[in-house]
C-alpha cells in the first residue's frame, strides 16, 4: 500500500528505490506499518493527532480579511529517514553556512570590508530595509548575532542537497520536532528503538547552553525569558513549550521596564534584573523609542540597554540583512570571503531581477522558474511559473518590472518526494518534502539538532510545504549508522 508513486515518475522518491521496490533503509518501517493494515493506521493517525490538540500544539493562520484560524499542523506518521553519512555532511555545510554568515553579520555592522573589497554591490546592504542602521557597531557578547538559525534544505537525488533558504530572524518550529518525536515514539516506541536513530531531546539544553554561554560579562548565573508577543501570536505553543521546557521566564512587553540601561521584569517580589532575552517579535516592535513608536509589544529602552552590553538580545536585531533572499546569491562568495573555505552546501541557482543581465533571462523564461519576493516569508508571494496560464505569466512579468530588486528567481527544483498519508484519499501517495534544520552559534561553537523538521506538502504536486500553505509534518531520524 507504500509503493504508489503518482507523482511523476521522473522525480526522486526517498522511500522507493529504482527498481520501484521499496528502498532497503526503509523496508523496516514500511514493515512495521504495514502490518497495522490502513484502518489500524487511520486510527492511530487519529489518536496521535488528537494528542497533538490536547497538547496545545497548533499554530495560528491569519486570513486575508484578517481572520483567524487555530490550526493543528498535519503530522505523517511515516517518519523521514537521514542516513548518517549524508547527516555528516549536512552538519559540516550548516556550521559553515551558519558561521560565515554571523562573520557577515559582524562585518557589516562594523567595518564593513565585504563592501570595501567589493565582493558585495554596496546598494544591496546600505540600500536594504532589513539593514539595521542602529545595530552599527555595537558588539553582542561573544560576537555572536544569529544566536538560532534555521536552513531550509532540499534534496533533490541520492546524496544531492541545496540549502533553499536562510532563516536568522525568528526562526520557528522546533517546538513540533519535539512534539513530533515524542508523539511517534509512543505508537512506535520498539520500531524506534531497533532503527538506531539519533535522540533530539538535548536540544532544550543545548539552548539553554547557548543562552547562558552568551549573557553579559560577570553574569554566571544569568536570569533569562523568552520574549513573546502573547496568546494570538502564531507560534505561541512554541514560545510557551520552550519556556516551559528550559523553566525559564514566558514574558510580553507589559512585563518589563528598563532602568538606567539595565531591563527588569515585573514579579510578585518585585522587580528582577534581566540578562538574557530570547525575543520572538520582529526588529521593527522592539522598541518603541528606536523603531515602531506606535509598537504595544516592545520595552522603551530596551535598545540602550543592549547598546550598553547589560542585555543580550537573541537574535540580535538586524539580523534579517543576513537572510535576506537577495543576499542568499551571494552566500557561496560570503563563505569563501570570511572562512576561505569551498561551499560544502551549494544555493539553488538564483536570478537577481534587479540585474539587468538576469533580468533578460528572466523575462523570457518565466515558465520555467520560481519567483519570490524578497522581503516575505512562509510561502507567501511565491508564483511557480508552469503553474500559471500566458495571462498570469504576462501579468507577473510587468509585476516584477515595476519593482525589479524586491525580487528574485530561481529554477523550478523538483523536491524529492516522500510516502504520505493522504487523509482525503485514505491511502498513501508520494508527496514533495523539504527539511528546516536548526543550528544554534554561542560562545561555546555551533550545535546542530540532529534532524529537524520534515515538512510536507500534502496537496498533490505542490512544492511549496509552508504549514501557511496547506503543508504538514513528518519525524525526521537521522540513523547513527
Amino acid at each position: 500500500m507504500f509503493l504508489n508513486k503518482n507523482i511523476s515518475n521522473l522525480l526522486y522518491t526517498e522511500t522507493i528505490s529504482d527498481e520501484g521496490k521499496v528502498a532497503k533503509e526503509y523496508e523496516s518501517i514500511f514493515s512495521f506499518f504495514g502490518e497495522m493494515g490502513i484502518d489500524r493506521y487511520r486510527k492511530i493517525n487519529e489518536y496521535v493527532s488528537k494528542s497533538l490538540i490536547n497538547q496545545g500544539a497548533s499554530y495560528i493562520v491569519y486570513g486575508k480579511d484578517n481572520t483567524k484560524n487555530k490550526s493543528v499542523l498535519p503530522f505523517d506518521l511515516i517518519p523521514r529517514l537521514i542516513l548518517a553519512h549524508e547527516w555528516e555532511r549536512l552538519e559540516k555545510g550548516l556550521i559553515q553556512r551558519n558561521t560565515a554568515l554571523n562573520l557577515f553579520l559582524k562585518d557589516v555592522y562594523g567595518q564593513q570590508q565585504i563592501l570595501k573589497d567589493k565582493i558585495l554591490p554596496v546598494d544591496l546592504i546600505l540600500g536594504n530595509p532589513e539593514f539595521n542602521k542602529q545595530m552599527m557597531n555595537i558588539k553582542p557578547s561573544g560576537d555572536v548575532y544569529c544566536h538560532i538559525c534555521g536552513t531550509d534544505i532540499i534534496k533533490c537525488g541520492p546524496d544531492e542537497f541545496y540549502v533553499l533558504e536562510d532563516n536568522l530572524r525568528n526562526p520557528s518550529g522546533v517546538s513540533y520536532v519535539l512534539s513530533n518525536r515524542n508523539a511517534l515514539k509512543k505508537v512506535a516506541g520498539e520500531l524506534f528503538r531497533k532503527s538506531n536513530v539519533r535522540s533530539v531531546k538535548n536540544y532544550i539544553d543545548e539552548l539553554l547552553k547557548m543562552l547562558r554561554s552568551v549573557a553579559p560579562q560577570n553574569q554566571d548565573n544569568p536570569t533569562m525569558a523568552i520574549h513573546t508577543p502573547g496568546p494570538y501570536n502564531s507560534a505561541y505553543f512554541e514560545h510557551a513549550l520552550l519556556a516551559r521546557s528550559m523553566g525559564v521566564m514566558l514574558v510580553e512587553g507589559c512585563d518589563l521596564f528598563v532602568d538606567n540601561n539595565f531591563v527588569y521584569v515585573k514579579t510578585i517580589n518585585g522587580p528582577q534584573r534581566l540578562d538574557v532575552i530570547y525575543r520572538r517579535i520582529d526588529d521593527s516592535f522592539l522598541d518603541p523609542t528606536v523603531f515602531d513608536k506606535n509598537s504595544l509589544m516592545g520595552v522603551p529602552g530596551i535598545i540602550g540597554a543592549y547598546r550598553a552590553g547589560n542585555v543580550t538580545i537573541i537574535n540580535a536585531p538586524g539580523c534579517g540583512i543576513a537572510d535576506d533572499k537577495g543576499i542568499y546569491a551571494y552566500v557561496p562568495k560570503i563563505i569563501k570571503y570570511y572562512l576561505k573555505e569551498d561551499v560544502i552546501l551549494n544555493n539553488v541557482k538564483t536570478y537577481l531581477c534587479a540585474k539587468d543581465e538576469d533580468w533578460n533571462y528572466v523575462k523570457d523564461n518565466l515558465h520555467k522558474l520560481v519567483i519570490k519576493p524578497v522581503n516575505m516569508s512562509g510561502g507567501y508571494g511565491i508564483s511557480i511559473g508552469n503553474a500559471l496560464t500566458e495571462d498570469q505569466l504576462t501579468d507577473l512579468r510587468k509585476q516584477v518590472a515595476k519593482d525589479r530588486k524586491n525580487y528574485i528567481a530561481q529554477p523550478i527544483m523538483h523536491l524529492s518526494a516522500h510516502t504520505t498519508y493522504i487523509e482525503e484519499q485514505q491511502n498513501f501517495e508520494q508527496r514533495h518534502i523539504d527539511l528546516r534544520t536548526y543550528t544554534l552559534l554561542g560562545k561555546g561553537g555551533a550545535f546542530v539538532l540532529p534532524g529537524g523538521l520534515s515538512r510536507v506538502a500534502l496537496k498533490k504536486g505542490n512544492l511549496v510545504v509552508n504549514s501557511s500553505q496547506g503543508g504538514g509534518s513528518k519525524d525526521t531520524w537521522v540513523l547513527k549508522n
